[in-house]
C-alpha cells in the first residue's frame, strides 16, 4: 500500500475499490496482488507457495527471498498435500505474517540467502526463487534430525532421486551439513 501513496491521494480507498471490483486480491495486511483476467475474483486465490513468495517479495524485494523447506518441496512437487504455512528464507528477522485469504501464515527464516543453492521457479503469480532439490533435502533433514516429521520425510524421499550426489556433497561441505548428509544418505 505504501507503494501507492505517491500515485493516489487516498490509496486505501482506491485499493478497496479495486478489491471490490475484483482487480486486486488481498494477501496479507497491506499486501495485494492482481487477479488474473481469466479468473473468477470471488473464488480465485494463489497457491500458498505463490502467496508466500509474493508477501516476502513485497517486503524484501525481487530475487531476495527464497522459498525453503516444505514450501520448496511443494514447489518441486515433492509434497502433494497442502500445508498451513509457507516457509521462506530472508536476510533479516521478521515475525510470521498471517495470510488474509486462508488460515495460513508465512514463516520467515533468517538466513544468508546468497549462500543458498536456489533456482528460479514459476508460480501462479510469476517467478520466484526456491531452494534446489539438494538444498531442500539437506534443510529438511537438518530441521528433522530424528526423522519424526512425516511431511519432511515424505518430501526427502520424493526429492532424493532428483538430487545430484556431487551437488549434495558441495552444499553440505559449504554449509557445514556433512553429518546431515551422511544421516540422510544412510537411510537410502
Amino acid at each position: 500500500m505504501a507503494d501507492l501513496a505517491d500515485r493516489y491521494a487516498h490509496p486505501r480507498k482506491e485499493i478497496r475499490e479495486f478489491e471490490q471490483a475484483g482487480v486486486l486480491h488481498r494477501l496479507a495486511r497491506g499486501i495485494y496482488c492482481a487477479v488474473p483476467l481469466d479468473a473468477d475474483p470471488a473464488t480465485w486465490r494463489p497457491s500458498l507457495e505463490a502467496a508466500t513468495a509474493a508477501v516476502a517479495t513485497a517486503l524484501y524485494g525481487a530475487q531476495v527471498p527464497v522459498l525453503t523447506t516444505l514450501t520448496a518441496a511443494r514447489a518441486h512437487r515433492a509434497l502433494p498435500r497442502a500445508i498451513g504455512a509457507g516457509h521462506v528464507a530472508v536476510p533479516t528477522y521478521r515475525r510470521p505474517a498471517v495470510l488474509a485469504d486462508r488460515d495460513a501464515t508465512v514463516r520467515f527464516a533468517e538466513r544468508d540467502v546468497a549462500t543458498l543453492d536456489a533456482v528460479l521457479i514459476q508460480t501462479d503469480l510469476g517467478p520466484a526463487l526456491a531452494t534446489t532439490p539438494e538444498q531442500t533435502v539437506l534443510d529438511l533433514a537438518k530441521g528433522d534430525p530424528r526423522g519424526e516429521d512425516l511431511d519432511a520425510q515424505q518430501a526427502i524421499d520424493a526429492l532424493w532421486s532428483q538430487c545430484d550426489p556431487a551437488t549434495l556433497e558441495e552444499i553440505a561441505g559449504r554449509q557445514r551439513m556433512r553429518a546431515t548428509l551422511r544421516r540422510v544418505a544412510a537411510g537410502r
